[in-house]
């Protein structure tokens, strides 16, 4: 059976808090804000042109990549997978001289009391690390994204587990840019029974472009988390993952820097009873803009994924969301899941979301929810009447939104480090 329905929807104007409505046969849901000059919410969006050939896309950047010359067409908006983003600041973000200046990495660890690594506009800084069994040097990881390819073949890290290691503290790896563009590869290889965990933390300036391949062998696991945290510029993560039978990735990612971001992800279940979980939040304001794309595919038997993502847009900010689940025929008794929930701070800010459900098989259990609202006006009267001011009301209905997406950090000191970064976004946001 193959099975893909396609529906719209907008959010009212002024609607209540983000409810948590499933529909498991409504399928491609895009929950979208149009906008007028007079501020009201559009009734329909606008047409969309007819994508321009690949070869007149967006800007191009121009560098050498060992020692050959390279020009790369960027793809912009009117690329369907690319809609939402904006990557015509990057010529300029590249052009740019790092500050070379001496760094602090001290903010940024969390105390894990695993190995450390620190890496400065995109170089190993031996100083201020203890890398233990991860190895370092360029690294070839095969890619066709097109910021992905800027970062095969860089200096990397690597790390490989042996079968049966499960060590148990947090490896801890923190990225400071200065200015200019930084590129690195990474490869996380888990043999069979292994078991490690991954936090990385993104601080700093200009464009900083990341190319990870995670292989998770039988009944492996990872836990990775990772906080987008630059003051300004661009974060690009382009991320691949395969899962052999009973293997579990669980990764949490936390977008709240100034810094404009781009997600992308493609994650397989290649064996049976492989498990993965992949969400996090997107916090934006001002004029930024945040970005995830995050597909995931179904090649076995019982395989498990869920997705569960939670976006905040205060000012003019954008945040979008695009989560798609492919299940092959294949690929029965799959139970697949998406939650996409979107909070406007402001009705001036925009939140796209686009889950989509692409199914072969006929025996599954798969389930989407796409909601975007504002704050509930019931709970901020409730609050007020308990002798709760507005500002700090709103805030704590905003934590709470956001940490629904942060509880599944099982590392209670990480999970702590991520909340405390997101209280201080939403502090300065009251």
């Amino acid at each position: 059976m193959f099975a893909r329905i396609s529906c719209m929807s907008w959010p009212m104007a002024a609607s209540s808090a983000p409810a948590a409505p499933t529909s498991r046969w409504t399928w491609n849901v895009k929950a979208m804000r149009g906008s007028r000059r007079d501020g009201a919410a559009a009734p329909f969006p606008r047409k969309r042109r007819r994508p321009a050939p690949r070869s007149d896309l967006g800007p191009r950047l121009r560098g050498d990549m060992q020692g050959n010359s390279m020009t790369l067409a960027l793809p912009n908006p009117r690329d369907e997978a690319w809609r939402w983003s904006d990557l015509s600041a990057l010529p300029a973000l590249a052009a740019q001289i790092p500050g070379h200046g001496p760094v602090d990495p001290s903010p940024y660890w969390i105390g894990t009391g695993g190995l450390r690594l620190l890496f400065v506009d995109g170089r190993y800084d031996a100083a201020h690390s203890a890398p233990g069994p991860v190895m370092l040097g360029p690294l070839a990881i095969a890619s066709d994204h097109p910021l992905g390819q800027l970062a095969t073949g860089q200096d990397g890290w690597t790390l490989s587990v042996p079968a049966g290691d499960t060590g148990s503290a947090a490896i801890e790896i923190v990225h400071i840019a200065t200015g200019g563009a930084n590129h690195i590869p990474a490869r996380i290889m888990l043999a069979d029974g292994a078991r490690a965990s991954i936090v990385e933390t993104h601080a700093g300036d200009g464009w900083s472009n990341r190319l990870t391949e995670i292989v998770l062998g039988t009944d492996a696991r990872l836990d990775r988390h990772v906080r987008l945290m630059q003051a300004s510029g661009f974060t690009a993560l382009r991320e691949t993952a395969t899962a052999a039978a009973g293997a579990h990735l669980a990764a949490t990612l936390l977008a709240l820097g100034d810094a404009g971001t781009r997600i992308d992800a493609a994650l397989t279940l290649t064996g049976d009873a492989a498990h993965v979980a992949y969400g996090g939040a997107l916090l934006a304001r001002d004029q930024q803009r945040h970005d995830a794309a995050v597909v995931v595919r179904h090649a076995a038997l019982d395989g498990v994924s869920r997705q569960h993502w939670r976006a905040v847009a205060d000012d003019r900010a954008t945040a979008s969301l695009a989560a798609r689940v492919e299940v092959a025929r294949d690929a029965q008794k799959t139970d697949g899941e998406q939650s996409l929930r979107g909070l406007l701070l402001r009705r001036t800010a925009t939140i796209n979301l686009k889950p989509e459900l692409e199914i072969f098989a006929d025996d599954v259990k798969c389930a989407h929810g796409a909601t975007v609202g504002e704050l509930d006006a019931q709970a901020l009267w409730y609050l007020a009447s308990r002798g709760v001011p507005p500002q700090p009301a709103r805030a704590l209905l905003t934590r709470a939104f956001v940490g629904d997406a942060l509880d599944g950090i099982d590392d209670e000191a990480v999970r702590e480090a991520f909340r405390a970064a997101a209280d201080l976004w939403l502090g300065a946001e009251s």
